[in-house]
C-alpha cells in the first residue's frame, strides 16, 4: 500500500475482490467519463468485465506489463474506492518506461487526490519497479488531467495527432514524460 502525505488518500493493488466496487464506481461515472475513454463492449461493464481486467494487471514485478491500483479516500468507517490509476504498457530492456493512465470519479474531482496518487504511482515506477521514463497522454481539452500531471510535475513534450481512439473518435493528445533523473532532482 502506498498511502500519501496528507493521510486522505491511499493506493491499493487491486484484486478480484475489488471487482464489484469497481464497477459500481464505473457506473456511477460511466456518462461522466465516457468523453475521456475507448467504447468499451458491454461485458466491461459486469463484475468479470473488472475482474479480467485487474487479473491482466496482476504478476510478477519483473514479468508484468500493468500495475494497477485503487485509489481509496481513507478516513471514513470504511475506505471509499475513489478512482483507478495504472501503469500500462511496461517496457523493460533499454527502454524501462511505462504509460500512466488514471481516472477519478466525479464525486472526488478538485480535491487533489489525483494529483497525489500520480505522485504516489510515479515514485512506485522508480522505486519499485525500477523503470526510467513515465509517460501520459491527455486530450488538450482535458483541462484537469493537463493540470494534474503538471502540478505533478510533468513535462510537455509535444502533441500527438490523432493518437487514441477515444469515446469512438481518433484524439490528439499532448504527451507528457517525467524520468528518474527529474523525479530525484525534485526530491532534493
Amino acid at each position: 500500500m502506498l498511502t500519501g502525505i496528507n493521510g486522505k488518500l491511499a493506493l491499493r493493488r487491486l484484486t478480484p475482490e475489488h471487482a464489484q466496487e469497481m464497477l459500481d464506481l464505473r457506473l456511477r461515472n460511466h456518462e461522466y467519463l465516457q468523453p475521456f475513454e475507448p467504447i468499451r463492449d458491454a461485458s466491461f461493464f459486469t463484475v468479470e468485465g473488472q475482474e479480467k481486467d485487474i487479473l491482466t494487471g496482476m504478476g510478477d514485478r519483473d514479468q508484468a506489463t500493468s500495475a494497477l491500483f485503487g485509489m481509496f479516500v481513507t478516513g471514513n468507517e470504511r475506505d471509499e474506492l475513489a478512482g483507478r490509476i495504472a501503469l500500462t504498457g511496461i517496457a523493460r530492456g533499454a527502454f524501462q518506461n511505462a504509460n500512466l493512465g488514471y481516472f477519478i470519479g466525479r464525486e472526488h474531482q478538485g480535491k487533489g487526490y489525483m494529483t497525489e496518487a500520480v505522485r504516489l504511482c510515479v515514485r512506485y515506477a522508480f522505486e519499485e519497479l525500477g523503470l526510467h521514463r513515465v509517460q501520459a497522454g491527455v486530450m488538450p481539452r482535458n483541462a484537469p488531467s493537463l493540470r494534474v500531471l503538471e502540478k505533478a510535475g510533468f513535462r510537455r513534450e509535444g502533441l500527438a495527432l490523432n493518437y487514441l481512439l477515444i469515446n469512438g473518435v481518433w484524439e490528439d493528445h499532448v504527451l507528457f514524460a517525467k524520468t528518474r533523473e527529474d523525479w530525484e532532482a525534485e526530491k532534493k
